[in-house]
């Protein structure tokens, strides 16, 4: 049985990828659509606590209706996942980039007028709308590095993508102070409003010269999901691949998002406020993920690099969660280096995208994040299961056990992509 599932003939890219530098227009508009989808995927988490208040709910329900609306966003990014990432490789990266752009800008303005709505229950109403832009959020970030991945030369790879996640992770911090400054209600249209400007700004953009030439090969099958599980070695590359990205969205998901439970659970005096600990949580990750190319380029190993990051963001969840923090400064800075640690983000995408041929490879890296951010779910389910019986501290610690394990097992043993050509295709 043959052990690579790669073509063993380079395909031929008449359009040179050298012609782009790492501030050239696809890889600006890139990390300007990342911006925009952090910008809205991260809206909710800090709208969560005072949207739901003005809805009417407890503190309790605020806590479960919550956790609901999150997964009911999070499983639109895991559906929406496979059907851009399908639609990236046989119709082209641009077209998902367009697409998901006017999904997720409407459901967001969508979401602006929830106080006004009487023809459904607004609960299910915000967390349909939250499914619709989760869908539409799916798209952005694994066809934007696809593009970038393909576009740049190996050697500036690494740095072009961790810009694109690097200036693209500050969303979240436009996304607190535009609800500090306004309300949350004109937050979510401020996010339709600049997804619409994004738009407009992508028309000058040109697809991919690599999905360009395999297009004129009629008989290259293109954007078959169901293709990871048909052989052993891809499939299990596909899953080492969903793995590294689990520990990024434990500290995001369960250690941001629910901060001011972990806060109360911990005794601090001052009430801790979700929204600002996810901010300084994506602060760090934007640091981070700024830093991770470059220090993949000094080690010369997409490896090592996330392995260092990962242990970074391990060692400061142990002291967040089993140290006695007392002051909510000291939380909000521990959210900061935690988001430092996760800063591999970006890394983690380029991976996914680098693991798989040209006809699979908008796929893999628009389904592999989405599949991670997919994850929440169980994670907030178990998260809840086990408060109960563990207590908040005991049971975040429960899923952050089992996130870095899956994490540290996939990196250590993941095919090494550093420098690796991308002109091939998966047969």
């Amino acid at each position: 049985m043959a052990v690579s599932t790669l073509s063993s003939k380079p395909q031929p890219n008449r359009r040179a990828s050298s012609a782009h530098g790492l501030f050239s227009l696809p890889v600006i508009v890139a990390a300007l659509g990342y911006f925009v989808d952090i910008y809205d995927l991260l809206l909710f988490g800090i709208v969560r606590v005072p949207s739901l208040k003005d809805l009417g709910l407890t503190a309790d329900q605020i806590s479960t209706v919550g956790a609901s609306i999150l997964n009911w966003q999070m499983g639109g990014l895991l559906l929406g996942g496979i059907l851009w990432g399908v639609l990236g490789d046989k119709r082209g990266r641009l077209s998902v980039l367009f697409g998901s752009i006017i999904t997720y800008s409407i459901a967001n303005i969508a979401c602006g007028f929830i106080t006004r709505v009487t023809f459904m229950d607004p609960i299910s109403y915000y967390a349909l709308m939250r499914f619709v832009a989760g869908v539409g959020l799916a798209g952005e970030l694994g066809a934007g590095i696809t593009l970038v991945s393909e576009i740049l030369p190996k050697e500036k790879r690494a740095i072009g993508t961790s810009l694109v996640a690097g200036i693209g992770l500050f969303g979240a911090v436009v996304a607190y102070f535009t609800v500090k400054l306004f309300d949350w209600q004109t937050a979510f249209f401020v996010g339709g409003g600049l997804g619409v400007g994004l738009l407009l700004l992508r028309v000058g953009v040109v697809e991919s010269g690599m999905f360009t030439d395999v297009t004129e090969q009629k008989h290259i099958s293109r954007g078959n999901f169901l293709s990871f599980f048909t052989n052993s070695n891809r499939l299990s590359r596909y899953l080492k691949c969903i793995a590294i990205g689990i520990p990024t969205w434990f500290v995001i998901g369960i250690l941001a998002t629910f901060s001011n439970e972990f806060g109360k659970a911990l005794g601090i005096a001052e009430e801790i406020q979700p929204g600002l600990a996810i901010m300084w949580c994506y602060v760090g990750l934007a640091v981070g993920d700024l830093a991770s190319g470059f220090i993949s380029q000094a080690l010369e190993s997409r490896r090592k690099a996330v392995a260092l990051l990962m242990g970074v963001a391990l060692v400061f969840g142990l002291v967040y969660l089993y140290t006695g923090v007392k002051s909510a400064t000291v939380l909000y800075g521990l959210c900061l280096a935690m988001g430092f640690g996760i800063g591999y983000w970006a890394m983690f995408v380029t991976i996914g995208a680098e693991q798989f041929g040209t006809n699979l490879r908008a796929t893999a890296a628009t389904t592999v994040p989405n599949m991670v951010r997919g994850l929440v779910i169980p994670m907030t389910l178990t998260y809840q299961t086990l408060k109960p019986s563990l207590a908040v501290i005991n049971a975040g610690a429960v899923v952050g056990l089992i996130s870095f394990i899956l994490g540290f097992y996939a990196i250590l043993t993941i095919p090494e992509t550093h420098g690796k050509d991308l002109n091939y295709l998966e047969e």
